[in-house]
């Protein structure tokens, strides 16, 4: 068991903990969750001993191996399995001492001792993790240095998960994989023996995964049973019971206090006063229901509607060599209400159709038609990094904005969460989630009337991703989502397509059966229309489509009640824009002894307009609330 008691701890003078006490079970797999910037990698390291709690305990198990990835990426001249074999330090020092081992006696007991960690399968089963987390067999050997900074963090995950250890440790481990390798990874922790706990902000894998859910908020730690959407259900539960509590003990309170108040210098109730004075004072408050607000994704409509389809693709080819295609025989078609999902396995081309579509590849052969209007947002994890670490939010606001009023700039960032200090905080100094927001900012920035997003979710918490779910919900254009959250996948796209075997063509199945053609090893096959060992293919479930079409349908039935609420601001305004010219108008002393009759008529028109004002914003508000209730509603859905 992992036991935590009455942790302190802060950095740099901020408290992440305050008296924090939280035990874990042996065995147990439990998902780690809170706001970013809470203090949950913080905890992690508290965990392993790598930092020392100010006051307060972390105590495990006695001799319990602990392991997690590194933070930094693995590099070298070494080959990758022999990377991720190294991470099995007590099988490497074995071996070791086996090669410089003379005594009979020492190295029969070293092969004891090989036998009983399985030392032999290690390279066989070093060898099936790589594959599931996307090596082709051919790349085992290559140097780990030839690879990139992402796919070298899942040569490090590689090594943590063939180790084995007691307490398996996993910092956002989906980060850096595709789709499939978090299917795979999710199958692989499901199946883990030994304890783990895991920091993540993918709902679907702390659903299929996580048998509680260990909650950090207000410097606090909460064990809740179950997945996470049992542990938000619970939460939900708790905190209108305490608001409900709270409100009880208030109206009681208020109740003792009046005949406290009434009676308490009056001999014959004096003492009954007293009685309630003590009551009052023993009484223990009820905190009050502190929810800290997600700031919202605005993603603008386009400003111009265009007719479909918004693109073709007739025989197209794609690619960054001459005569070397990445992508060929692309039939696709693009319409204004398209969400499309787009799957498949990393190095497949998705990234290369994405960058098609955004522009930033030529066709090499074919025909891709496209309005001269089109307007595309490209959103890419990449771009964080080309981002100026010496420039500010403001800086390039300025550059988009640059005829705009310093107002005007600021108005537009704060639409992104972008206040004043944050506007003007040097990008180098922002946190992931931050760079990420001021990323959707520049991709939408100009009206699309497509959007591309290529893994937009992985330095976003739980409810910023629900906030980007809603935000796609609303939003008029189409879009071509790329992502490892299935969550978000599932809510927001009607249609998925696949990049497979050097093209990109509709996929008729949902997830889940994705999933099955994943873990069965089937990818392949379930494009080609073939079952992995020669059987018919599962026929694809109604409710996936039925999904699809009730999304679209939940989304076209918001469009008249936004219509309508965007009618209701201009009315707004223009009444506010009247009364106004009125108070001007009203202001002006001699209008009244001039014109005695025109100010008369002028005090009744200010008063008409002031309550058309008040009508409408009562109308607005209405609007507006069975509007955000019903986007929710249908975002969860």
């Amino acid at each position: 068991m992992i036991q935590i008691d009455n942790l302190t701890y802060r950095i740099e003078g901020r408290l992440l903990f305050d008296g924090a006490s939280a035990s874990v079970p042996s065995n147990h797999k439990v998902g780690l969750v809170g706001r970013n910037g809470t203090g949950k990698t913080t905890l992690l390291r508290l965990l392993t001993g790598e930092i020392q709690p100010e006051t307060g305990s972390v105590s495990i198990p006695r001799n319990a191996r602990m392991g997690g990835v590194e933070q930094e990426a693995p590099g070298g001249d070494i080959a990758v399995v022999d990377c991720v074999l190294a991470g099995d330090r007590e099988r490497t020092q074995l071996l070791a001492r086996q090669e410089a081992a003379t005594d009979a006696h020492e190295i029969a007991e070293i092969q004891m001792r090989l036998v009983d960690i399985d030392a032999h399968s290690a390279p066989a089963r070093a060898a099936a993790i790589l594959h599931g987390l996307g090596f082709e067999s051919g790349e085992h050997t290559r140097p780990v240095a030839e690879f990139s900074g992402g796919w070298r963090m899942r040569i490090a995950l590689a090594s943590v998960l063939l180790s084995q250890p007691d307490i398996l440790l996993l910092d956002e481990p989906t980060n850096y994989l595709d789709l499939e390798g978090t299917i795979w990874l999710e199958n692989y922790i499901r199946r883990y023996p030994y304890t783990v706990v895991m920091v993540s902000h993918d709902r679907d894998l702390l659903n299929r995964v996580a048998g509680s859910i260990l909650h950090l908020e207000h410097l606090k730690l909460t064990l809740y049973a179950g997945g996470y959407d049992r542990f938000e259900r619970t939460r939900r539960e708790k905190l209108e019971l305490q608001t409900k509590m709270r409100t009880k003990q208030e109206a009681h309170r208020k109740h003792m206090q009046s005949f406290v108040d009434r009676f308490r210098y009056k001999a014959k109730k004096a003492r009954m006063a007293q009685s309630r004075i003590k009551a009052i004072e023993r009484m223990e408050p009820i905190a009050a229901v502190l929810e800290e607000a997600v700031t919202p994704f605005n993603f603008p409509e386009p400003e111009k509607a265009l007719a479909p389809p918004l693109i073709t693709l007739d025989n197209v080819s794609v690619g960054y060599e001459p005569g070397v295609p990445v992508l060929s025989g692309l039939d696709l078609r693009i319409d204004p209400d398209d969400r499309i999902g787009l799957l498949g396995v990393n190095g497949n081309g998705k990234s290369t159709f994405a960058k098609l579509i955004s522009k930033r590849l030529q066709t090499m052969s074919g025909t891709m038609t496209r309005s001269s209007k089109i307007v595309v947002g490209y959103f890419a994890q990449h771009q964080l990094d080309e981002l100026d670490a010496s420039r500010t939010p403001y800086d390039y606001a300025r550059d988009l904005m640059p005829d705009a009023r310093d107002s005007q700039r600021r108005a537009r960032l704060g639409q992104f969460g972008f206040g004043v200090e944050k506007a003007d905080t040097k990008i180098d100094n922002l946190s992931g989630g931050e760079k990420a927001r001021l990323l959707f900012a520049l991709a939408v920035f100009h009206k699309p009337h497509i959007l591309i997003l290529d893994e937009p979710t992985n330095h976003l918490d739980v409810d910023s991703r629900q906030a980007l779910v809603q935000a796609l919900m609303e939003y008029e254009g189409a879009v071509i989502l790329i992502s490892h959250d299935r969550h978000l996948i599932e809510t927001s796209a009607d249609r998925l397509w696949i990049a497979a075997r050097g093209t990109v063509r509709a996929y008729d199945g949902d997830l889940n059966d994705y999933r099955k053609y994943v873990l069965s090893g089937a990818k392949d096959a379930a494009l080609e229309g073939v079952a992995p060992q020669g059987g018919e293919i599962e026929s694809p479930r109604g409710s996936a489509q039925e999904r699809r079409r009730q999304a679209a349908q939940r989304r076209e039935r918001l469009k008249p009640l936004k219509k309508k609420i965007a009618e209701f601001e201009r009315e707004i305004a223009s009444a506010q824009k009247q009364i106004a010219a009125l108070d001007v108008e009203l202001a002006d002393a001699d209008l009244y002894e001039r014109d005695p009759q025109g100010a008369k008529d002028a005090v009744r028109r200010h008063g008409d307009m002031k309550r058309t004002l008040e009508a409408l914003e009562a109308q607005w508000l209405e609007a507006t609330e069975s509007y955000e209730t019903q986007s929710i509603a249908a975002a969860g859905a």
